[in-house]
C-alpha cells in the first residue's frame, strides 16, 4: 500500500497505540492488489498485505475505490460511499470478486473480526490514516452531519457513475463533464457492470435553473432571474427547513462525490448550488450575509483542493484522480461569468459586512493564481 508518511509515522509506540484504541478501524478483506483505494483526500494503490485502515479519526469520511486490470493500467468506474465513524469503532467490508465491490458481512462475522482487531491481530496489515492531511479533509467536510448524509445518500449508500446512465444522454457543457462521460464509455469494465435497474442515484435537492411566476410581469420576472435571492429563500424554506448548514452540507457532499467519487450527477448538483448562490445580489448583502460568509469559505477550500498538485496526484498509481485546471475559469465556463458578477455586487455595494468582503477578496485572489485577473 503506497502511503505518503504522516503524523502517525513520527509518533512514539505508546502514543500510536493510544490512537489505535481511540481511532476507528476500517477492515477491508480480500481487496485485490493494484486496486485504487481512497479515504478522504488520501489515495493508495493496494499492496499484497493490505487489510484496511487504522487510526481513522471519528467523524464523517468518504471511501472510494476502483478495481484494476491485471496489468494495473485500466480501471473500473469508481465506487464510493460516505460513512460516519465513532470512537474505537470497527467497520468491516469484504471484497465481492464477482461484483467487484465491497460488501457488508453478517453481524456475527463483523463481531468476530472486530474482536480480532481489538486484539491487534490485523495491526501490521492496516495502514495508518495520514493525520497530516486530516486538516484539509475537515475543511472539505465541516458541514457533513449524519442527517445531511442520510438525507442525500442513495439506497444502499453506493455512489458510482456506472449507475448514472440517465446523465449520459445530456449534452456535456464543460471539459470536466466530457472527461467523466469518456471515462465511463471507454472503461473496459463497463460492459461487465451488474445491471441494477431498481437502483437510483442520490436524493439531491431540485434546484430550478430560473424563476417562473404566472402572475409576475416580464420586467419583474427578469429582475427575479438576475438576482436569485428570492429563489434561494424559497429553496431554503421548502427543502432545508430554513437550515443554512443543510444546504452547505449538500454542497460539500456533492463536491466530494464529484471530485473523489467521479460522479457526474454530483458535479451537476454542485454546479447548480454554486450557480444559485453566486447569482444572488440582495441575500449576501442584507438577508443572508452569514450564509454567504460560510459559503465562500467552503467554496474557497473546495477550489483549493481541486487545484492542488501534490506529489501523490502526479503518481501513476493515482492517475485517475480528478483535479481542476485553468479551463474552469475560461470565459465560456459558468464559474468565470458568475464569479465576475458576484465580485461586482460585493465590491460596488456602499455598505458591506467585513467578513464577507474579506472572504470575497480571498476567493478573488485564489482565482487570480490560476487565471489572469
Amino acid at each position: 500500500m503506497a502511503s505518503g508518511g504522516g503524523a502517525a509515522a513520527r509518533m512514539d509506540p505508546e502514543a500510536a497505540t493510544e490512537l489505535v484504541r481511540k481511532g476507528s478501524t476500517l477492515v477491508l478483506l480480500d481487496v485485490p492488489q493494484r486496486t485504487l483505494f481512497g479515504i478522504d483526500t488520501q489515495v493508495f494503490s493496494v499492496g499484497p498485505k493490505f487489510k484496511g485502515m487504522k487510526m481513522v479519526p471519528p467523524g464523517p469520511h468518504f471511501v472510494y475505490y476502483c478495481s484494476s486490470s491485471r496489468s494495473g493500467n485500466e480501471f473500473a468506474p469508481t465506487v464510493s460511499f460516505f460513512l460516519i465513524t465513532q470512537p474505537s469503532e470497527v467497520i468491516v467490508r469484504k471484497w465481492d470478486a464477482q461484483e467487484e465491490r465491497l460488501i457488508k458481512l453478517s453481524e456475527e462475522e463483523e463481531i468476530r473480526y472486530s474482536e480480532a482487531v481489538r486484539r491487534f491481530e490485523f495491526d501490521d496489515q492496516l495502514g495508518p490514516y495520514n493525520l497530516d492531511s486530516y486538516g484539509d479533509w475537515k475543511q472539505l467536510s465541516s458541514y457533513l452531519s449524519q442527517s445531511a448524509i442520510e438525507r442525500l445518500e442513495p439506497i444502499g449508500g453506493e455512489i458510482t457513475i456506472a449507475l448514472e446512465s440517465s446523465w449520459m444522454d445530456k449534452a456535456p457543457q464543460s471539459d470536466m463533464e466530457r472527461r467523466l462521460m469518456e471515462q465511463l464509455r471507454e472503461s473496459k469494465f463497463t460492459k461487465n457492470a451488474p445491471v441494477q435497474a431498481e437502483r437510483r442515484g442520490c436524493y439531491y435537492t431540485s434546484i430550478p435553473a430560473s424563476v417562473k411566476h404566472k402572475n409576475v410581469s416580464g420586467v419583474d420576472l427578469t429582475a427575479l432571474n438576475l438576482d436569485k435571492s428570492s429563489l434561494l429563500e424559497s429553496v431554503l424554506a421548502k427543502n432545508y427547513q430554513g437550515q443554512e448548514d443543510l444546504l452547505l452540507g449538500e454542497l460539500q457532499f456533492a463536491f466530494i462525490a464529484f471530485m473523489m467519487g467521479q460522479s457526474l450527477e454530483a458535479f451537476m448538483q454542485w454546479k447548480a448550488l454554486v450557480s444559485l448562490l453566486l447569482s444572488c445580489s440582495e441575500a449576501p448583502l442584507h438577508t443572508r450575509t452569514n450564509l454567504f460568509v460560510k459559503f465562500l469559505r467552503t467554496f474557497y477550500y473546495q477550489l483549493k483542493h481541486g487545484f492542488q498538485r501534490t506529489q501523490d496526484s502526479r503518481n501513476e498509481d493515482v492517475s485517475n484522480s480528478l483535479f481542476l485546471d485553468e479551463a474552469w475559469f475560461s470565459r465560456d465556463i459558468f464559474l468565470y461569468r458568475l464569479s465576475k458578477d458576484f465580485f461586482t455586487v460585493v465590491f460596488e455595494a456602499p455598505v458591506v459586512d467585513g467578513d464577507l468582503v474579506s472572504w470575497v477578496g480571498i476567493y478573488e485572489r485564489s482565482l487570480c493564481l490560476h487565471k489572469p485577473c
